[in-house]
C-alpha cells in the first residue's frame, strides 16, 4: 500500500487503510464472541436452542435498518467522527455482556452492538474510496477483508482458549476494553479531500438515483448469498463441531480458528491477485464478476460436503469453502467503490451491506428454529447450498459492468 499522502493534506493512505481494517478486526471478534461461548452459556444461563438463534440474529435486527443512515451519515457529516463513534458503542456492548444474568439482557445488548457496528462498513467504504485510488482497491478490500476474516480466527482460538481458564464473563469484559483502545490511534487521523473523482463527472447523486440502479439491486443479491452461507457458518460452526460432529471444545477451536484463517489469506491473496490482473489489462467486470460467479457455484458444494461427508470430507469442505469464499470478499466492496465512487460510496454500500445483512437476521435464527425441532443440521445445509443459486443471479446476471457510473442529479 502506498504511503502517498493522500491529496497532500491527510494522513497516509497506508495508514488509514490499516486503522480501517483495525476496526474491522475488531468488530468481527466482538460480534462473534458469543458463538465462541455458546456452548458455555447456554448450560450456564439455561438457553434453549431457539434463544441462542434469536441471540444470534437479535445483533441484525439492530445492524441492518441502520446501516443506510450510518451511510448517509458518513456521506453527510464525515466517515471519521461516525466510525469514531461507532465504535465506542460496540466496544461498550461487549464488554457489559460479561455482567449480564439472563435472556433479556444478553438480547438488549446484541441489538446495542448491532447499532453500533452497523456504521463499519458504510464508513470502511466512504473512507477508502476517498483515500484509494480505483487501481489500488483490490489490495486495499483485500487488506480490510483479512482483518474482518481473520477477526473470528483469534475470537475464536484466543477466546475459546481463555474461556476455558477463567470464563466467558470474563472474556467479554477483557475484549471490550481492549477494543476501546483503537480509538486513541483514530483521534490522529486526518482524512482529506478524495483522490478521484470515482464517478465519470464528480457529481453527488440524489439518494433516490442511488436506489433506482439496477446494479445496486444486483450486488444486493449477491451480498445477501455471500452474507447468508457466511453467518450461517461464523454462527453455527462451533455448536455444529461440537454437537453434532462430537469434536471437544479444543478440537472444534483448533479447526475453526484455522478454517477463518484460510478465510483471512484468501482474501488478502486474492486482492493483491485481482489488482496485477486489471493492472495487466483484464476486463475490471470480467474479473470481479468471474471470481463472484465460480465462488458461489463452488460453495454450493461445500455446503453438501459438510453435511454428508464423513468426519475427514466435512472438515475438508468446510477448508474449502473457506478458500474459495475468501476470494470473493474484495469484490463485495470494490465493486460498490469503484461504481459509486466516493460521493456515494457510503450511502451505496449502506444499502448494499443492510441488504445483504438480512441474512443475518434470517440464517442464525432459523437454524436455530431447525435444530430445535428436528435434532439435525439437514435442512440448514439445504438451504444454505440453495442460496448459491441467488448470488450467481445478483453478481453475473443483474449486475452490469464494473465501472464508474454517471450521477444524473446532485443533492
Amino acid at each position: 500500500m502506498s504511503e502517498d499522502r493522500v491529496a497532500g493534506t491527510g494522513s497516509s493512505a497506508a495508514r488509514i487503510v490499516l486503522l480501517v481494517t483495525a476496526s474491522v478486526f475488531i468488530n468481527y471478534i466482538d460480534r462473534g464472541n458469543l458463538a465462541t461461548a455458546a456452548p458455555i452459556m447456554q448450560d450456564d444461563l439455561r438457553l434453549s436452542d431457539s434463544q441462542l438463534g434469536m441471540l444470534f440474529s437479535a445483533f441484525y435486527f439492530s445492524y441492518v435498518p441502520f446501516m443506510p443512515a450510518t451511510g448517509w451519515l458518513a456521506d453527510r457529516f464525515g466517515a471519521k467522527m461516525v466510525l469514531g463513534a461507532g465504535v465506542a458503542i460496540w466496544s461498550i456492548a461487549t464488554l457489559s455482556t460479561g455482567f449480564v444474568t439472563g435472556f433479556g439482557g444478553l438480547l438488549a445488548l446484541r441489538l446495542l452492538l448491532g447499532l453500533g457496528e452497523s456504521c463499519a462498513f458504510p464508513c470502511a467504504s466512504k473512507i477508502l474510496a476517498d483515500a484509494v485510488e480505483v487501481s489500488r482497491l483490490g489490495v486495499a478490500n483485500g487488506v480490510m477483508g483479512f482483518g474482518y476474516l481473520v477477526g473470528p480466527a483469534v475470537g475464536t482460538f484466543i477466546g475459546g482458549y481463555l474461556m476455558t481458564i477463567v470464563g466467558w464473563r470474563a472474556v467479554f469484559i477483557l475484549f471490550g476494553a481492549l477494543s476501546l483502545l483503537w480509538l486513541l490511534p483514530w483521534r490522529k487521523v486526518v482524512i482529506g479531500p478524495p483522490r478521484h473523482s470515482g464517478s465519470i463527472d464528480g457529481t453527488v447523486p440524489l439518494f433516490r438515483e442511488i436506489l433506482s440502479r439496477r446494479a445496486l439491486w444486483g450486488a444486493s443479491l449477491g451480498h445477501f448469498a455471500s452474507n447468508y452461507v457466511y453467518y450461517f457458518i461464523i454462527s453455527w460452526l462451533p455448536f455444529y463441531l461440537v454437537k453434532s460432529r462430537g469434536f471437544s471444545i479444543a478440537s472444534m477451536t483448533a479447526i475453526a480458528s484455522f478454517a477463518y484463517v484460510l478465510n483471512a489469506a484468501s482474501a488478502l491473496f486474492m486482492g493483491w491477485i485481482t489488482d496485477r490482473w486489471i493492472k495487466a489489462g483484464a476486463s475490471t467486470t470480467l474479473i470481479y464478476k468471474g471470481i463472484m460467479g465460480i465462488t458461489h457455484v463452488v460453495v454450493f458444494g461445500c455446503m453438501a460436503g459438510m453435511l454428508l461427508l464423513p468426519e475427514r470430507g466435512c472438515i475438508a469442505s468446510l477448508f474449502t469453502f473457506c478458500i474459495v469464499s475468501g476470494c470473493s470478499y474484495p469484490g463485495i466492496f470494490a465493486i460498490p467503490q469503484i461504481i459509486a465512487g466516493p460521493k456515494a460510496a457510503g450511502r451505496w454500500v449502506g444499502v448494499q451491506n443492510a441488504a445483504g445483512n438480512v441474512a443475518g437476521l434470517v440464517a442464525p435464527l432459523a437454524t436455530g428454529v431447525l435444530v430445535e425441532r428436528s435434532g439435525l443440521f439437514d435442512v440448514a445445509f439445504s438451504i444454505a447450498a440453495a442460496v448459491n443459486i441467488l448470488g450467481f443471479i445478483g453478481w453475473v446476471v443483474l449486475l452490469p459492468k464494473v465501472a464508474p457510473l454517471k450521477w444524473q442529479t446532485a443533492s
